[in-house]
């Protein structure tokens, strides 16, 4: 699971897919075990739910550099595409209205695009999280 958004500006609508992985991680009781991998430039954290084993991932990049960071981490944890859920801001739904897609195109989200051209697939499931229009 990918929050995307820009490392180090939190607080910002662009990266509501960073804190959504905060908040997850927090319901999983694995907030205190977030640590920097190198090999992927993002910060990680392994949770189990439901016998199910979960990558949790927050890319140490500018968002239009994220895909770098989630195709290293597919690599290293042998996840193809179909395994891996990216959650990111949606700029065309109202705030904090959601919606889950499977697959097709980025639709002009930069994160997302830079996660189908570094994994070569857009067949990753996304959690669109909205931050409607300034």
């Amino acid at each position: 699971v990918a929050g995307l958004g820009n490392y180090g500006l939190s607080g910002t609508r662009h990266s509501v897919g960073m804190e959504m992985l905060d908040r997850l991680a927090r319901q999983l009781a694995v907030a205190e075990s977030w640590r920097v991998d190198k090999r992927c430039c993002a910060d990680v954290a392994l949770a189990a739910v439901h016998g199910l084993e979960l990558v949790l991932l927050k890319p140490r990049r500018f968002m239009n550099l994220n895909g770098l960071s989630v195709a290293s981490a597919a690599e290293i944890y042998s996840l193809g595409p179909e395994d891996i859920y990216l959650v990111h801001d949606d700029l065309d739904k109202a705030l904090g209205k959601v919606a889950i897609k499977l697959g097709g195109s980025a639709r002009g989200h930069n994160g997302v695009q830079s996660c189908i051209s570094a994994l070569h697939s857009n067949e990753m499931t996304r959690l669109r999280i909205g931050i409607g229009r300034p």
